[in-house]
């Protein structure tokens, strides 16, 4: 029998971890990010203040990890304008993001926070394919005229 606490996602709560645990988080991640080949140039021409981005960061994933309302901002567009977008990076990024939540030591946080980040790289790159390639279907997304089987 399956273990429902393996299969359900913990929800955004401020017990769920400590600001201290976000922060660590982020400033680990993006440390790693900086010093990846092919993810540190697309953010050394767009981040010129890292001390105000990585504030912005940690306001965004203690919203999504511990519920608070801090966050304000608009990240998609800012990505959609990035040309140099491929599925690599987003895979560079997700793995990355991977990697430092497992040595959290938390693992209700590593879990959703881990979920997050893959629906938010799977959003931006979907979007991202649909502007950039209209064209083309979308993976997951059948083409409009298409019989359904069931």
């Amino acid at each position: 029998m399956l273990d429902p606490s393996a299969t359900v996602l913990p929800t955004p709560s401020l017990a769920l971890c400590s600001e201290q645990e976000v922060t660590r988080l982020v400033h680990d991640f993006y440390a790693r990010v900086r010093g990846e080949a092919r993810l540190a140039p697309v953010f050394a021409a767009r981040v010129d203040d890292w001390d105000a981005h990585l504030a912005q960061l940690v306001d965004f994933w203690s919203a999504m990890l511990r519920g608070t309302r801090r966050f304000s901002g608009a990240p998609m567009p800012k990505h959609m304008a990035m040309d140099e977008l491929d599925r690599d990076l987003f895979d560079r990024w997700l793995a990355l993001f991977r990697q430092t939540t497992a040595e959290s030591g938390n693992l209700p946080m590593q879990r959703l926070a881990d979920d997050v980040a893959t629906r938010i790289a799977d959003t931006f790159w979907r979007r991202f394919q649909m502007l950039r390639w209209p064209q083309l279907p979308v993976a997951g997304v059948m083409p409009a005229g298409t019989p359904r089987l069931d």
